[in-house]
């Protein structure tokens, strides 16, 4: 199993929760602590704390799948993969097009 895949397969993994941790949330504040009669203030724990807990796990979440796919594109290269683009590379160039000297056959009168 190659290091890409391996990079992949934590990609999916961390975008999955990614998705189910945006999903509890709620745009309006209400979301998962709400669920559990977060009203008020008087709670200990719990509740108030869910909402922090679930935007620093976006965060993190997010930071690590940005990150995860960096690595993945260094992995694709090698580490040491080279930059250059062969579509400018001189001798690519040269075989793709014909050279000036080559002409077209000619007809030479006949017509079929």
């Amino acid at each position: 199993m190659s290091t890409f895949t391996i990079f992949i397969g934590l990609i999916i993994f961390v975008a999955f929760l990614l998705i189910i941790v945006i999903m509890v949330q709620n745009p309006k504040g209400g979301g998962l602590s709400s669920s559990f009669g977060g009203g008020g203030n008087q709670q200990l724990g719990g509740v108030q704390k869910t909402t922090d807990f679930l935007d620093k796990s976006t965060w993190t979440l997010a930071s690590l799948l940005l990150a995860l796919i960096l690595l993945s594109n260094i992995s694709i290269m090698g580490g040491a993969g080279s930059t250059d683009s062969k579509a400018l590379d001189q001798t690519i160039m040269e075989n793709a097009l014909p050279s000036e000297t080559e002409t077209p056959a000619e007809n030479n009168g006949d017509t079929e």
